[in-house]
């Protein structure tokens, strides 16, 4: 597969706690650079990254979406904080917003609160894409079906397989399993453990639309050197 073809597919992400603007900035600029499906970054950074990336589309013509992340990484903040980040994450220029559901509410089998805490969520979303983090490595296969349809009867844009916080990241067994059971129209983000350019490969040919990973950019990088 084209190089170019999977940069396309990239969310390129730092998501890391002790990031700085700086970093930020750069990721900006690869992201812009290398034509990134979108930088993912943490919420504090969308607003100047926002701004910093329109600068740059006035100057040289050059855009990037901004993805944020809400509920990050465990899930568990209560439904109107989720839906206060999403909505003030757009209000700052965010155009995408990556999700993570409630795993406990899973665990306990309350798949009505998460597919209404899901829906909430898009609303305050104002139309802006939404992925649905659903914590693949904490899940039961069982549980990942069922996560796959409730996912499929939300108002979600994706289902994503991981934050790469909880000690897992994405497999080509989950990636494979979504893409077969989720409704036509809802797309699948693979993201956590995405290492080289041959995994990336591999989760497209699967069916993954989007890749979060950090390495991606960077390998390219290094290849160029």
């Amino acid at each position: 597969m084209d190089v170019q073809e999977i940069l396309r597919h990239v969310d390129h992400t730092l998501l890391a706690q002790g990031a700085t603007w700086e970093e930020i900035r750069q990721i900006c600029d690869d992201g812009m650079k290398y034509g990134c499906a979108s930088v993912c970054i943490p919420q504090s950074y969308v607003n100047r990254a926002a701004r910093y990336i329109a600068a740059s589309w006035r100057e040289k013509g050059s855009w990037l979406p901004v993805c944020t992340v809400i509920g990050f990484p465990n899930g568990y903040s209560p439904t109107a904080i989720k839906c206060l980040e999403a909505g003030n994450s757009v209000a700052d220029g965010a155009g995408e917003i990556d999700m993570v559901i409630n795993v406990g509410w899973v665990k306990d089998g309350l798949y009505d609160l998460v597919l209404n805490e899901i829906n909430e969520v898009k609303t305050a979303c104002r139309g802006r894409l939404l992925k649905v983090i659903i914590e693949t490595c904490l899940l039961t296969q069982e549980e990942k079906v069922r996560m796959c349809e409730v996912v499929s009867a939300s108002k979600a844009d994706y289902i994503k397989t991981s934050t790469g916080f909880a000690g897992g990241g994405a497999t080509r067994e989950d990636v494979k399993l979504m893409v077969e059971r989720m409704a036509e129209g809802k797309l699948v983000k693979a993201a956590g453990g995405i290492a080289d350019l041959k995994d990336a490969e591999d989760f497209l040919a699967l069916g993954a639309e989007r890749l979060g990973t950090s390495r991606i950019v960077k390998a390219v990088k290094d290849s160029k050197m």
